[in-house]
């Protein structure tokens, strides 16, 4: 499947007339608990040619394609993803945290990934995944939970209280959160990514409301919290410079 995504995105390339940067894998099969069904949730970034970014006029800063074989692609352009970078976007810092990548300009990188761990806000990136891990709660709370809803809270409340007790971006993949948790909950949960390993992404589990007051738990916690964090440290005149310096790569 790798060489078939490779190949998917050399045609994006071309056909757009663009440069791909970095190319991840930032699903489910990323985070390590993808299901049999999962897409494979494709992000990149990528470059035009200089002159590209010299016109006055608004162009389109994102790519998207979406084929038969549940290939999902998403990228944005270098300078939309410097604009995202300036407010500690999440889903951008993970990026350079994926475990699976497809493609890797190494000078781009090299240049990149030290702004990108400088300009990280824990407060933004925090609250982030607050939002995301309270909706998901809701979606837990009945008798039969869908599966995938309960892992896409653990990982976003996991990922939150990640941030408050390392500081740091947190890891993609989500085993490495579970040293946040103690045995007996870690045990639970390695047990329901071997089943879900082997259900389809609409498979429904029945509530374990053990696990659901750990989540509500965790979450409350995680928002009294985030408010003692601090932001980034984000120097748009370094940001300028290593535009530029990406653009003459």
């Amino acid at each position: 499947m790798k060489t078939k995504i490779v190949e998917k995105l050399k045609e994006v390339e071309e056909r757009r007339g663009i440069e791909i940067l970095l190319a991840v894998e930032s699903g489910s099969r990323a985070w390590g608990f993808a299901s049999p069904d999962s897409d494979y949730d494709i992000r990149f970034i990528y470059r035009h040619e200089k002159d590209w970014y010299l016109s006055p006029w608004e162009k389109d800063e994102t790519i998207e394609f979406m084929t038969e074989d549940d290939l999902d692609g998403s990228g944005w352009d270098l300078r939309k993803t410097f604009n995202l970078l300036l407010k500690s976007n999440a889903a951008l810092l993970s990026w350079f945290y994926s475990p699976i990548v497809y493609v890797k300009n190494e000078r781009f990188y090299n240049l990149f990934k030290p702004l990108a761990d400088e300009c990280f806000s824990p407060i933004a990136v925090s609250y982030h995944y607050l939002s995301m891990s309270k909706k998901y709660l809701e979606a837990c709370r009945s008798n039969e939970v869908k599966l995938k809803s309960y892992f896409y809270c653990l990982r976003t409340a996991l990922t939150g209280k990640w941030i408050l007790e390392k500081g740091t971006v947190p890891p993609v993949l989500f085993s490495e959160l579970l040293i946040l948790v103690d045995d007996v909950m870690k045990t639970k949960i390695e047990n329901l990514i071997a089943l879900k390993s082997t259900k389809g992404e609409s498979y429904y589990h029945p509530n374990d409301w053990e696990l659901f007051g750990f989540l509500q738990k965790t979450i409350l916690d995680n928002e009294e919290r985030a408010k003692s964090l601090k932001g980034g440290n984000s120097d748009k005149n370094q940001m300028e410079r290593v535009f530029r310096e990406i653009l003459a790569i």
